[in-house]
């Protein structure tokens, strides 16, 4: 699928919270999900020693606080912006089974394209806290 303005618009929310708030080992990923209306949420990871949350089940979380009950598509950033990452295993399966419609920004950050949650791989790292 082509990047249209909006998915363009959703990378530049990701990476700016990735530069703001990402500045510690205990936030080092940020995400950013719009909505069918064109809402945005963002939310970074939160690891600890445990393991931690994702940044994408942040976002599921903080969006559902505002009574959102779909996302149309989601992009998650690391190294403060300058790299985007795909959802592990375990964050795919939650999109999943909340959003199986969900388009995903992927690839490097000069060439990114935007996929169907279903067409990712299905092997990928499991609960990384990305």
């Amino acid at each position: 699928m082509e990047m249209r303005d909006t998915d363009r618009a959703l990378v530049q929310a990701a990476t700016a919270v990735a530069k703001l708030r990402c500045r510690s080992p205990h936030h080092t990923v940020a995400s950013a999900a719009r909505t069918t209306d064109g809402r945005v949420f963002t939310g970074v990871n939160v690891q600890h020693a445990s393991g931690g949350a994702c940044a994408e089940l942040v976002v599921i979380g903080t969006a559902a606080t505002q009574g959102v009950t779909a996302l149309e598509t989601i992009v998650t950033v690391a190294d403060r912006g300058r790299e985007v990452s795909v959802p592990c295993g375990d964050c795919r399966q939650v999109l999943h089974d909340h959003f199986p419609a969900l388009r995903v920004i992927v690839g490097p950050v000069d060439d990114l394209r935007v996929v169907p949650l279903a067409e990712l791989p299905a092997e990928a790292e499991r609960g990384t806290a990305g």
